[in-house]
């Protein structure tokens, strides 16, 4: 023992070194923070490369598992469906119906009205409801029209809803009806209603338009007012809604089941009910089962390829490359409705209720599915529903659902954002720490010997400490999102939207203007650090909270920014006045913050409507946070160092 004893305190001699131990310590101290400090252009180059790259193998078959249930309650596919023939030919004839509708251009409200005699024929309680939407540059009116069908076995204090848009969500409501999807709705109802097992209200929906029409519907039904909405009050009422399945179905026949699922903002419905219809569909019906309306060329040589022509035959045919680009695909198309705000559904105007919906979409094809097979999932799949004792929880809100059948978890994918927003996090404090200290010659600045270090390579300069100018960054800072909260009022006008083609390059240009008179704010003596340098430290710091933060909320948004601003922002570097680059780089920078203005109308257009109609946040959010800071590495380039 007491050779231990003697072993353990050499040990201990070594480390700490000889003589004071205090001394010891703080020299260890130093050593660390020299050995860090030297190595952090590695460590940043590091994290941005494995950030980026795990980006980049999301859609690998390596990762990600299969999809299971966590509800024991559910227990999908474990009743018989009566769904039959005779009801095919009930929803048949309500098509015809609707067709002739279709062909004499009737009215919204000669639309609705049939809807509601269609329910009140078989005893079904039904309202029509008229709204109006006082959007940007024109107004959306419409009718829908609802029923309740209340529970047999319970009080009605929960409510499913069965819903179907009169457009479909091809090309994203560009005007292809859903005809179909409405008729499954109508020749569902008096189906459900022979049955007394359902211990839930049944709320049947058909509305008007693409999105508006929900959105006036479930805006009323929870009693939330919205500026510029009117829409009647709901004469009909049912309890809370817990699960509602949209049916859309534009074609005359199907061969896949696409499921849609992404809600306002980044929303996503508890994997359960995913699961659930997809198991359903698959081993109780014998409907193949799609991640949107993507179907593998795999499956399907009719399909044109995934991979690019250019790529060599041995990797084109190798599956786990097939398999990749087939994620791949499925995961920017998520990617591109979360990081937007956008609802890739009706369902999706029901997550910010707190209700667990989804689309489910009729792929179009000659066959072999049709009205049978559609009839039988959503049969089987309302008893599913049925049975829940409480709300979905016990599976996932955060997933990538990369094929029919796998997903990732939240862990499998967040750390890619995460590691960029550390990057910059970490280059932002180091311009913080070299804002902070000036190379100069070895006479001490006002007596002070605490503001100085010796010079590393034992020069005759000295590190002496200066001043950091934080209020002038600070109101910069600000300036630019006022500036960003002006560019999101002019783009919401009337004025904007009335020739968005000819008013974006003008915003873009003027809005690019307005930053340069900061070039007229005098520059630091040379006793402080430079303003670009401490502006550079904040804009970082900042850029890497909110991405690292949004990338909880929206992972999507959050991996969109840390590809847009990752780089960008940390490449930004202080210019001397007499540099002719420094206009250049700015240019570059107005070009990554305002080139959405002149490259993309349409989806400007669409952001706005999306906001002024269904308050999704992309717009301002471009407009208030994105756009201000690219303006801050801009000014960052532009500003005298």
């Amino acid at each position: 023992m007491e050779k231990v004893r003697n072993a353990l305190l050499g040990v201990k001699q070594r480390l700490r070194g000889q003589g004071n131990p205090t001394v010891a310590k703080i020299q260890r101290q130093r050593s660390l923070r020299d050995r860090i400090w030297r190595g952090l252009p590695y460590i940043r180059a590091l994290l941005f490369t494995v950030g980026y790259l795990w980006l980049l193998v999301i859609p690998s078959s390596r990762l990600g598992q299969g999809t299971y249930i966590d509800e024991n309650a559910l227990q999908p596919g474990q009743v018989n469906t009566y769904w039959n023939w005779e009801e095919v030919h009930r929803a048949d004839k309500i098509l015809a119906d609707l067709e002739q509708l279709r062909d004499r251009n009737a009215s919204s409200e000669e639309v609705a009205q049939y809807a509601v005699t269609e329910f009140e024929r078989y005893g079904i309680p039904a309202r029509k409801q008229h709204y109006s939407f006082d959007v940007v540059g024109e107004t959306v009116n419409g009718t829908n029209a609802y029923a309740v069908m209340q529970s047999p076995r319970a009080s009605g204090t929960e409510a499913i809803v069965i819903s179907a848009s009169w457009l479909s969500r091809t090309g994203d409501g560009d005007g292809t009806l859903n005809l179909r999807g409405v008729s499954t709705v109508l020749a569902l109802a008096p189906y459900l209603k022979k049955y007394s097992l359902w211990a839930k209200d049944l709320v049947f929906v058909i509305s008007d338009g693409y999105l508006d029409g929900m959105q006036a519907w479930i805006t009323t039904y929870h009693g939330e007012t919205q500026p510029n909405l009117k829409a009647e009050a709901l004469s009909l009422r049912s309890g809370v809604i817990w699960t509602a399945l949209n049916i859309d179905y534009p074609g005359h026949s199907f061969s896949h089941l696409g499921l849609f699922f992404e809600g306002l903002n980044g929303r996503l419905p508890n994997q359960d009910l995913l699961n659930s219809v997809s198991l359903i569909s698959r081993y109780t019906v014998g409907v193949p089962v799609l991640v949107y309306d993507h179907i593998d060329p795999r499956d399907d040589h009719n399909q044109p390829s995934l991979l690019p022509s250019w790529l060599p035959e041995p990797l084109k045919a190798n599956g786990d490359v097939q398999e990749y680009a087939s994620r791949a695909r499925n995961v920017y198309r998520h990617m591109n409705y979360q990081a937007r705000g956008a609802a890739s559904g009706v369902h999706g105007l029901f997550h910010q209720f707190r209700i667990d919906a989804i689309t489910l979409f009729a792929v179009p094809a000659t066959g072999p599915h049709g009205f049978h097979a559609l009839g039988r999932i959503l049969e089987s799949s309302l008893r599913t529903c049925n049975n829940l004792l409480e709300r979905l929880h016990a599976s996932f809100f955060f997933y990538l659902l990369v094929a029919p059948g796998t997903f990732m978890k939240i862990g499998s994918y967040l750390p890619s954002a995460i590691l960029v927003g550390t990057a910059m996090l970490f280059t932002g404090l180091g311009e913080w720490v070299k804002a902070g200290w000036t190379f100069g010659s070895a006479a001490p600045l006002g007596g002070d010997e605490k503001n100085e270090k010796a010079a590393p390579s034992g020069g005759e300069g000295k590190w002496r400490r200066r001043s950091r100018p934080v209020l002038q960054p600070i109101v910069i800072m600000g300036l630019t999102h006022l500036l960003g909260a002006l560019l999101f009022f002019l783009v919401s006008s009337s004025w904007f939207v009335s020739n968005i083609k000819v008013n974006g390059p003008i915003l873009a240009g003027l809005f690019s203007a307005l930053p340069l008179l900061s070039t007229l704010v005098p520059p630091s003596p040379p006793s402080h650090a430079s303003i670009p340098s401490v502006l550079k430290a904040f804009n970082l710091c900042f850029a890497s909270a909110l991405i690292s933060i949004t990338s909880v909320l929206n992972f999507s948004l959050a991996a969109t920014m840390a590809i847009f601003m990752g780089l960008p922002l940390t490449l930004a570097t202080p210019s001397s006045p007499s540099s002719p680059t420094r206009m250049i780089k700015y240019a570059a920078y107005c070009a990554l913050a305002f080139g959405w203005l002149v490259v993309c109308p349409e989806e400007t257009r669409r952001a706005i409507w999306n906001w002024e109609v269904l308050r999704v946040w992309f717009a301002p959010f471009v407009c208030v946070v994105y756009v201000p800071l690219v303006l801050q590495a801009g000014l960052v380039c532009l500003l005298p160092s």
